[in-house]
């Protein structure tokens, strides 16, 4: 048994597939299936098992992996130690919203001031995410909440990201110096999926003060929520980040709404018993540097 058979089972939990985990670590299918089959015959039961097109642990399993990531950790640590190299892999749990318009600036800048750097990069539900930060599945995590994310985590606030409310240009509201909340009296929304932080966050505001308003659609993808607004079919609350290049092109329109209850916080987290490899450390950093920078 060596490390590289405890790396494959991980990706496999991690990915949920003997394919996307091949691709993932340039392996041939074949040789993946024939790693798991090897810890299964070492430790005399089955690891995996088929949920539809998914492959998912078996309490076995799922006991092995409690001790695989750990284990894996230390070796990650003590290579770098002995080697006093700056590389490795570095795994990094986020949302989607952050995946698409932020994370890209982080990572150009990790690539270059760490070429021989590993990013392994996954959206995810902000649930999914913090559940993965805690079992030690990511190394990072960043996200959009209130603060702090999670009380069990090491939580740092980066920035607060303003919600804004965005519509079609010329929209009669957008033209107003102030809105207040009763102006949005009977609008029509275009809102995010319903796990959503902020739009639960908005719904409770416009429920608590007893806003009537009507949800014309509801979506799962941040440019379809723009572009549904972009041809008027409704107003939205969105993070700046995510309408920014919109609202520079003039293509999208600020409301001029705010509200003390609908703030929301870029921030990392971290198990706090976490190993902070020099990767990690440089990535930290870097996030302040970036911040710093874009202000």
């Amino acid at each position: 048994m060596d490390m590289t058979t405890f790396q494959t089972f991980r990706e496999v939990a991690r990915r949920g597939s003997f394919t996307r985990a091949a691709e993932a670590l340039g392996y041939a299918q074949s040789s993946i299936t024939a790693q798991i089959q090897k810890l299964e015959q070492a430790y005399g039961v089955t690891l995996f098992e088929r949920a539809g097109r998914q492959m998912r642990l078996t309490p076995p399993g799922e006991e092995l992996l409690k001790f695989v990531l750990p284990m894996l950790d230390l070796y990650a640590e003590s290579m770098e130690k002995i080697s006093q190299q700056m590389g490795g892999t570095l795994t990094i749990g986020t949302i989607d919203s952050l995946a698409a318009y932020v994370m890209p600036t982080y990572l150009q800048q990790l690539r270059v001031e760490i070429p021989g750097l590993s990013v392994h990069l996954f959206p995810d539900r902000e649930d999914v995410l913090l559940a993965k930060v805690k079992e030690g599945d990511y190394d990072i995590g960043l996200l959009l909440d209130r603060i702090p994310a999670d009380p069990a985590l090491q939580c740092q606030v980066v920035r607060e990201e303003p919600l804004v409310l965005i519509a079609e240009p010329g929209h009669a509201l957008s033209t107003r110096a102030q809105v207040e909340i009763a102006d949005l009296e009977d609008c029509e929304f275009i809102m995010t999926e319903g796990s959503c932080l902020y739009r639960s966050m908005f719904e409770l505001l416009l429920k608590d003060t007893k806003i009537r308003y009507r949800t014309v659609f509801e979506l799962g993808n941040l440019e379809a929520v723009k572009h549904c607004v972009m041809k008027g079919l409704g107003i939205a609350l969105l993070p700046r980040v995510v309408a920014e290049g919109e609202i520079q092109r003039g293509s999208l329109a600020v409301i001029p709404f705010h509200h003390p209850d609908l703030r929301i916080y870029l921030q990392w987290v971290m198990h706090p018993k976490k190993w902070r490899s020099a990767a990690l450390d440089h990535f930290i950093r870097l996030i302040d540097t970036v911040e710093a920078e874009l202000q």
